[in-house]
């Protein structure tokens, strides 16, 4: 089921996305070579609970942590460990946080030291992609118009889209209806309203768009081995068009 939120909902969805923004901002100066995705998983959960929110992934369909830490060609849903990270990684930091009630959930992508070309160039078009799906993201449009805008940008750079895992309606749990794929087709599906709360996060792959699961069960792979990046806000439907939750305050028109 759909719920619509109200305007007091979404603003203390916007209060618990400021704090998560505010996480993400700080690990853009923590995440540098020598430290752990451990370590990462310590400080996030460490600070969130100090600002009186609740770390919502621990527990939720039986995941343990706090954190999702990615690295290079794992697409999601890596397990925060005690592996070093070393010059010119790719690491993908997913969270949720509860903060009274409210929920939020975002990742970003972080190079590790300096980014090779290669890693740069993926960055610059997966975050792209976010933000033009996010440009779809108003009241009268399809859901199709936002998974469309990404796939045919993030092709015609030559990338894949991940389709096995997509965006979600969120709040008051972290998953909820409807889903928002990042591919399709323009003028398709379930038309959006205002009050609804969704996430968009497109992962992209310097390859195929096709996964492969990990024996723990949670992380995915690329099949084929390459790079993939992710960027995610959590975001309100609007009269005024799409409010973004968990902004950080770099989005320039956004």
């Amino acid at each position: 089921m759909i719920t619509l939120k109200s305007e007091r909902e979404i603003e203390m969805m916007a209060q618990s996305g400021a704090l998560l923004a505010d996480v993400h901002k700080h690990l853009r100066d923590f995440i540098k070579p020598g430290i752990t995705s451990w370590d990462i998983e310590v400080f996030v959960r460490n600070y969130i609970e100090s600002h009186g929110g609740v770390a919502a992934q621990i527990g939720f369909e039986g995941y343990k942590y706090a954190t999702c830490c990615s690295i290079n060609d794992e697409i999601c849903h890596g397990f925060p460990r005690k592996k070093v990270l070393k010059n010119g990684d790719l690491i993908k930091v997913d969270m949720c946080v509860d903060l009274k009630g409210a929920i939020s959930d975002s990742c970003w992508s972080y190079v590790v030291g300096e980014a090779s070309p290669e890693v740069k160039r993926l960055m610059e078009v997966t975050k792209k992609a976010l933000y033009l799906g996010i440009e779809q993201a108003k009241v009268g449009n399809r859901i199709g118009d936002i998974g469309h805008a990404i796939q045919t940008y993030v092709e015609g750079e030559g990338y894949g889209v991940v389709r096995d895992f997509i965006g979600h309606g969120i709040g008051p749990t972290i998953h909820e209806a409807p889903s928002v794929p990042h591919y399709g087709e323009k003028g398709k599906g379930l038309r959006l309203k205002e009050g609804m709360v969704i996430t968009i996060e497109p992962m992209v792959n310097t390859g195929t768009w096709k996964m492969k699961m990990d024996k723990n069960g949670w992380t995915a792979y690329t099949q084929d081995g390459g790079l993939s990046c992710q960027y995610e806000h959590s975001l309100a439907i609007t009269k005024d068009g799409p409010r973004i939750l968990t902004s950080q305050g770099v989005e320039g028109t956004y």
